[in-house]
C-alpha cells in the first residue's frame, strides 16, 4: 500500500502548489492515500470549510492537524462535522470537539489514522501523547495486522524520536510535523515503523517557514510582534513523504523524501 503524506499545507500558496503538483505525484506514485497536515491552511493559521473543501476536491483524503487547529472561529463546527475528515490532536482534553482517529478500509485493510501534541515547548497543557496512545491502541483494538500512520506534531526533535521508537512495531510510520523544515532522516526503526521527525511544510520558498520573511526578521531585531503575512504567489517548496506499507505484515518497507519547488503565479 501506497500513502503520500505533505507537510503543514501553508496559506494560499501552500494550497495552490498542492493543486499544482498533486497530479504529477499521483501519477508517479498511484498513493492509496492521500494526507496532509491542514492547521494553517486558512491564511497560516486554522481552517475553514472554503479551504478544506478546495483540498477535499482535489483528492486529498484525510487531515491532520495540529496547535493551530483552533484559530479560526468555526473550527468548532468544522471540527464536530462527519463531513469533513480532519482529525484534531488525540490528547487535547476530551471537552475539545473533533475525531481523535480516522479508520478507513483500503484493499481490505483497516487503516487508522492519528495525530498527537508534543509537550515540549508547548503552551498548551496536553495529556501524554505516548500514555494517550497506548490508551487508544488498547480501546480500539488494533491487531497486528491493521495499519496505523500516526502524525506527531512536536516542536523538539528528542521528543518525536521518543515517540518514533517507543511505537516502532505497533505504528506502520510515525511522521513528524510541525516545523516546516523538513528533516533529512527518514528511516525504517528496527521493528518495522517508518519514521521521519519532520516531513516540513507546503508553502514559500523566500519566507521564514510560510511567513514572509520581512516580518519575522523585524521581530527578531525589535521584539515587537506583528501580524503575520504570508505570500500569495511566488516559489513554492512542496514537502512530503511517500510510504510504502507491506499489505501482509503492515510495516513499513520504504519511505522517501519529496522536495518539489513550484512557481505560483
Amino acid at each position: 500500500m501506497t500513502i503520500l503524506f505533505f507537510g503543514d499545507i501553508v496559506a494560499k500558496l501552500g494550497r495552490e502548489a498542492v493543486k499544482k503538483v498533486l497530479p504529477e505525484l499521483m501519477k508517479k506514485y498511484q498513493p492509496d492515500l492521500v494526507l496532509a497536515n491542514a492547521e494553517n491552511l486558512a491564511h497560516g493559521k486554522g481552517v475553514t470549510e472554503k479551504t478544506l473543501n478546495e483540498m477535499m476536491a482535489i483528492g486529498i483524503n484525510v487531515f491532520t492537524s495540529g496547535n493551530h487547529i483552533t484559530k479560526k472561529g468555526e473550527y468548532t463546527k468544522i471540527l464536530s462535522s462527519e463531513k469533513y475528515p480532519l482529525l484534531r490532536p488525540a490528547n487535547y482534553p476530551p471537552l475539545v470537539p473533533g475525531r481523535e482517529y480516522i479508520k478507513l478500509k483500503i484493499k481490505n485493510k483497516n487503516v487508522y489514522v492519528m495525530n498527537f501534541l508534543g509537550r515540549v515547548f508547548f503552551p498548551e497543557s496536553v495529556d501524554c501523547p505516548f500514555r494517550k496512545f497506548d490508551e487508544m491502541y488498547k480501546l480500539l483494538k488494533i491487531k497486528k495486522n491493521d495499519i496505523v500512520i500516526v502524525d506527531f506534531h512536536s516542536e523538539a526533535t528528542s521528543e518525536a524520536v521518543a515517540l518514533g521508537w517507543y511505537l516502532d512495531g505497533r505504528a506502520s510510520c510515525v511522521i513528524g510535523t510541525h516545523t516546516h523544515i523538513q528533516t533529512a532522516d527518514e528511516k525504517i526503526l528496527r521493528e518495522g515503523t517508518g519514521y521521519i521527525t519532520d516531513v516540513g511544510m507546503v508553502g514559500g520558498v523566500d519566507t521564514v517557514i510560510g511567513v514572509k520573511k520581512e516580518i519575522i526578521i523585524e521581530t527578531f531585531l525589535t521584539q515587537v510582534t506583528s501580524l503575520h503575512e504570508f505570500p500569495e504567489s511566488g516559489s513554492a517548496e512542496v514537502n512530503a513523504v511517500v510510504m510504502e506499507i507491506d499489505e501482509k505484515t503492515c510495516k513499513c518497507v520504504d519511505i522517501k523524501r519529496v522536495n518539489k519547488r513550484i512557481d505560483i503565479n
